[in-house]
C-alpha cells in the first residue's frame, strides 16, 4: 500500500521519500527510496524526515513488540534461550502526531480484525491525526500479500469514506484525492 501511495503521491507531483522495510516490490521510479529493517531505524528515518514535510502517511505495520535480546550470531540448539522476553516498539505514529505542526497533515492507518471502525476512530484521537485509513486485515483476499485492498477513510472532522474493493494503485489514488484539498488548505 505504502509503494502504491508513493506513487500516486508522485502522480501529483509531489515531492516523494518512501520509507520502507524490508518487501520484494520494485523501487518506484522518482521518489526518494529509504531503506530499513527494525522499528527503531523505522522510527529514525520518520523522524528526520518529518520536520519539512507538509503530508505524512504511516501505513506500515510496525511491530508493536521486538524481542529484549539481539544476538549477533545464529544460535545453535543447545544455546537458545528457553523463553523470549519481549520489550514494547516505539509508537512512531503517536511520537508524529505529538509533533505535528499546524500545516502538517498526519494520516495513519489501522491495521485491524475486530470493532474496525470504532478502532480507527479511537486512533485517529488518541495520535492527533487529521485521517486515518481503517482496513480489515482478517480478509484473504484483501490488505496484506495482496494486490487489492478495500479501505474506510476517516477525517478528524467526521467524514467518512467508504471505497470498495479495488486494486491498491487506485485505492491509493481515491485516499490522496480526498485528503490533497485538506493538504491545500493547511499549508497555505
Amino acid at each position: 500500500m505504502g509503494y502504491a501511495l508513493a506513487e500516486a503521491a508522485k502522480d501529483l507531483k509531489m515531492e516523494v521519500s518512501l520509507i520502507s522495510g524490508p518487501v520484494n516490490l520494485p523501487n518506484p521510479k522518482g521518489v526518494h527510496l529509504v531503506r530499513v529493517e527494525t522499528a527503531i531505524e523505522m522510527q529514525e528515518a520518520m523522524e528526520s524526515q518529518f520536520e519539512g514535510t507538509d503530508l505524512i502517511i504511516m501505513c506500515a505495520a510496525v511491530s508493536d513488540h521486538r524481542p529484549s535480546v539481539k544476538y549477533e550470531k545464529k544460535l545453535r540448539k543447545d544455546e537458545f534461550p528457553n523463553r523470549i522476553i519481549f520489550k514494547r516498539n516505539p509508537d512512531i505514529l503517536k511520537i508524529l502526531g505529538r509533533k505535528k505542526k499546524k500545516n502538517q497533515v498526519l494520516v495513519g492507518f489501522a491495521a485491524e480484525t475486530n470493532d474496525i471502525l470504532n478502532s480507527a476512530q479511537n486512533k485517529l484521537k488518541e495520535k492527533n491525526l487529521d485521517w486515518i485509513v481503517a482496513n480489515d486485515v482478517s480478509k484473504n483476499d484483501i490488505g496484506f500479500s495482496s494486490d487489492k485492498n478495500e479501505v474506510t477513510l476517516i477525517s478528524v472532522d467526521g467524514f467518512q469514506m467508504q471505497i470498495p474493493s479495488n486494486n491498491k494503485s487506485k485505492i491509493a489514488k481515491e485516499i490522496l484525492d480526498a485528503i490533497y484539498p485538506s493538504c491545500l488548505e493547511k499549508v497555505r
